[in-house]
């Protein structure tokens, strides 16, 4: 009879363990399918041939000296080359800061200027503080930048807002000089500026198919792709709910070492307080 009853009682604990084991290991998968959902972009809409895209900028803060950027580089490249989202025209902006280059290894691509925009991107968030990978999807929405499953949502969320048209061309009449490029900017239909507010009209250069092997700090021994690399980045107008309508013609020097086919040109209205953005237009001038 005892050993009988020991041994049922084995098997009942057996069972139970077997029970608890079973529980954990669904908890886990649950748990992993559910981390792979959030840092997934979402599923790619259907979108006919004909059917028009509202341009949403997408800026990403990086940097070849952090370990955690490369997914995101990765994300924003494949945003941009595979534009997943339904009715939206992913503008890729990848700006590389400046302040982990004294921590083992000077990124190519990084200048100060962006560690200042992201810097006041920080204000205008109100978290009193910057870090890499950071996504900012038309100047309204930031998370960190890996998370396709944020960058899908802002995305699709950004392009139903109303928008200027950006009308973004090379000009009839080039530069004279061969290492410059003369654009025709035109803007129509602004839409309601936040009251107070004026937009910055920006331009924006950026190179796609970069990459480095990195020798020195976090991502050391690893070679780095990138796409969407801001080269430049400047101010060429203004535009308020009682200025006529914007239109020039920016002249863009050219360094050598920029790969032309590889070049893109990004017009995009911001609001200078609040940091919206409000229309944009990309051309790739010499494809």
């Amino acid at each position: 009879m005892r050993k009988s009853f020991a041994l049922a009682l084995v098997v009942t604990i057996l069972a139970a363990f077997a029970v608890a084991i079973g529980a954990l290991e669904g908890r886990h998968r649950r748990e992993l399918d559910a981390a792979k959902k959030a840092e997934a972009p979402g599923p790619a809409a259907p979108v006919g041939g004909d059917a028009v895209r509202t341009p949403v900028v997408v800026e990403l803060f990086t940097s070849e000296g952090c370990s955690s950027c490369p997914p995101a580089d990765a994300l924003l490249a494949r945003l941009g080359e595979t534009q997943p989202v339904a009715g939206a025209e992913v503008i890729a902006l990848a700006q590389h800061v400046d302040y982990w280059n004294q921590l083992g290894w000077a990124d190519p691509f990084s200048a100060h200027e962006f560690s200042e925009r992201q810097g006041e991107y920080a204000a205008r968030f109100g978290d009193g503080g910057v870090y890499t990978p950071q996504m900012v999807v038309d100047g309204g929405a930031e998370f960190p930048g890996g998370n396709g499953g944020k960058a899908f949502e802002a995305i699709a969320r950004a392009a139903r807002e109303p928008k200027a048209v950006v009308r973004l061309a090379r000009a009839a009449e080039q530069a004279d000089a061969g290492d410059a490029l003369r654009l025709s900017v035109r803007v129509e239909r602004l839409p309601k500026l936040t009251d107070g507010d004026t937009a910055d009209v920006l331009l924006a250069v950026t190179e796609d198919k970069l990459s480095s092997d990195v020798g020195r700090g976090e991502n050391a021994g690893r070679r780095l792709s990138h796409a969407g690399v801001v080269r430049r980045l400047t101010k060429i107008g203004q535009v308020g709910a009682a200025t006529p309508p914007f239109a020039g013609e920016p002249v863009v020097a050219l360094d050598k070492s920029w790969r032309r086919e590889n070049l893109r040109a990004v017009v995009f209205l911001q609001e200078h307080t609040s940091r919206r953005v409000i229309g944009a237009a990309s051309l790739k001038p010499f494809v």
